[in-house]
């Protein structure tokens, strides 16, 4: 393989998807935004509402993390950690020394 050939690369599997830092991320706010979401959808009381000048905060930020975790998680699985694969060397004329 010359400097100018690109590495061949094999897709990890298995644990090494689970382990990956970003289906953490994508994890932990799949859960924080399913939770505020629920808070949000659940109903906010006057006083909440006035808090926050009229909007439910909890429900529009619990919607913004779980489309963040949406977007991690496609991330995860349409672009996997790969790999280096690592090939046998070839001798070519250049390479064999000269007897």
């Amino acid at each position: 393989m010359t400097e100018n050939e690109p590495r061949r690369t094999a897709p990890l599997k298995g644990v090494h998807l689970l382990l990956d830092l970003r289906s953490i991320i994508a994890a932990l706010f799949g859960i924080y935004g399913t939770v505020l979401t629920a808070m949000g959808a659940s109903g906010a009381s006057a006083a909440d509402l006035r808090k926050t000048g009229g909007w439910n905060v909890n429900l529009w930020c619990g919607l913004a993390m779980l489309a963040f975790a949406a977007s991690f998680a496609a991330w995860t699985l349409l672009r996997p950690l790969r790999e280096p694969v690592e090939e046998p060397v070839r001798e070519t004329p250049e390479t064999v020394p000269a007897a």
